[in-house]
């Protein structure tokens, strides 16, 4: 991947000042750190394995120059994940002194001290210990409140560094497990070509590009990925950051989260679990009975799951759709309501769900006239859509090459929960994606049918 496009995109920022992307580079950060925040001092957040991977040796050299305020904080809790307790705890620590916090890990220690120093005002530093997800320089954090998980706004890191020496030593699961969070922009940017070509999002140009142009070098050696060949661990890397800059750009995670997404989202509102073989060949904790999938594994499943519809849409005559017919089907929102509530009856994830699909409601007459534009315009959208999506195949492929789970069950859900999942994922979100398209145009159980049968891509596994 060009280096042009890392520093195009970080003139483009508006909260990530540095980043710098190498080999053994950790002794330069009490320079760095110096540069970007004079005058001030650190305190380090981690876990217990990534302080061990990273967060020693940047203490020790920081502690060499006289730049720490206190010990490092460590979360040690063994079933660790972004819940918004552990952010009260971080902020409960950092209002006790005067220091720029260093988050040395990945997905869950970052997103923790960036939703903490948002609501402390302050700017912090991110030392980056895998490839594992895009949120290093995303702006908000996905975190668990209240049993919800959502999307909290926050700035990204003032700094970053990232030393491809430690990311490439990192667990091959957690490298597969950001290789499915990177080739999530893939569908997420297909959902917003529909956005786009109905009338209803418009694409940024800016923050499109931004994620997208470096797509086929950052996906292309799946191989190499999962061997952990440098090259292309780095572009894998870069292509990560640059996720997280393309959301920074617009304030929004629209450019690398869509209907795949909303899959992972869904899960861990239900607080997903699973046991047996698969979690000890899968899981984040490999020595422990009960897993929390990886994100980007549970994202890596909602790719193929949306990959396989994609195909599958491309398949129906669009431009033959019954339009009186499909908008006679569109549920009032009383009645979507009333389905949001039957679905998640007793759950906690009730209330907030009905707020979603309270503030992406259109009324039969919206659904007519973006119906309509399919009809008159299907050629042109198809085939930009199937410039951008992969073919399922290959992304089986590429997945398999990488270490990443291609079956539901490798992540503990079953068929049938996934099937259940197609409507419950169009439910928790209030983003357009191409489910909210497959249930305007009337079309959704069929197609789910179509592929849960026998026969069908998402029938049984995959060999």
């Amino acid at each position: 991947m060009a280096k042009e496009n890392v520093t195009r995109a970080l003139r483009l920022a508006t909260e990530t000042n540095y980043l710098l992307i190498g080999e053994n580079i950790l002794h330069r950060i009490p320079a760095i750190f110096r540069e970007q925040f004079p005058n001030k001092k650190a305190i380090i957040i981690a876990d217990p394995i990534t302080y061990q991977v990273a967060g020693k040796e940047v203490h020790d050299y920081l502690n060499k120059e006289g730049l720490l305020a206190a010990e490092p904080f460590l979360l040690t809790s063994p079933d660790l994940y972004a819940d918004y307790c552990y952010v009260t705890r971080i902020i409960e620590r950092l209002r006790a002194i005067d220091a720029v916090a260093i988050a040395v890990g990945s997905g869950v220690i970052n997103d923790l001290t960036k939703r903490a120093n948002s609501e402390l005002d302050r700017k912090y530093m991110c030392v980056a210990t895998a490839a594992s997800m895009d949120g290093y320089t995303a702006y908000a954090a996905s975190i668990t409140k209240d049993g919800a998980k959502m999307s909290m706004a926050c700035p990204a890191p003032y700094a970053v560094v990232a030393d491809i020496d430690i990311i490439r030593r990192a667990p091959r699961r957690m490298t597969a497990s950001g290789y499915g969070d990177l080739y999530a922009k893939i569908i997420s940017g297909a959902d917003w070509i529909l956005a786009d070509a109905l009338g209803i999002e418009p694409i940024d140009q800016v923050s499109w590009h931004i994620v997208q142009d470096g797509l086929p070098s950052a996906l292309g050696n799946p191989e190499g990925v999962g061997a952990g060949e440098k090259q292309a661990i780095e572009d894998l890397t870069e292509g990560l950051m640059l996720g997280g800059f393309a959301i920074q750009s617009l304030r929004s995670s629209r450019p690398a989260s869509g209907s795949e997404h909303n899959f992972s989202h869904l899960w861990d509102m239900e607080h997903h679990t699973f046991k047996g073989e698969m979690a000890q060949k899968y899981g984040l904790y490999p020595n422990q009975d009960e897993q929390f999938p990886s994100h980007g594994f549970k994202v890596g499943i909602g790719v193929l799951t949306m990959t396989a519809l994609y195909e599958r849409i491309f398949e129906t005559p669009m431009q033959s759709i019954d339009i009186e017919k499909a908008v006679a089907g569109w549920k009032p929102l009383e009645e979507q309501i009333a389905d949001v509530r039957q679905t998640f009856k007793g759950t906690d994830i009730e209330a907030f769900a009905v707020g979603q699909v309270t503030e992406k409601y259109v009324p039969r007459e919206e659904v007519a006239k973006q119906l309509l534009i399919v009809k008159n315009n299907w050629p042109e959208i198809k085939a930009r859509l199937q410039q951008q999506v992969i073919p399922y195949k290959e992304t089986l492929r590429r997945f398999k090459c990488v270490g990443a789970p291609v079956e539901c069950e490798e992540i503990g859900i079953s068929r049938e929960r996934l099937k259940a999942s197609f409507k419950k994922n169009q439910k928790i979100r209030n983003r357009f994606t191409v489910l909210d398209f497959a249930l305007r145009t009337g079309y959704l159980d069929q197609w789910m049918d179509e592929l849960f049968n026998e026969g069908g891509a998402l029938s049984k596994p995959n060999n």
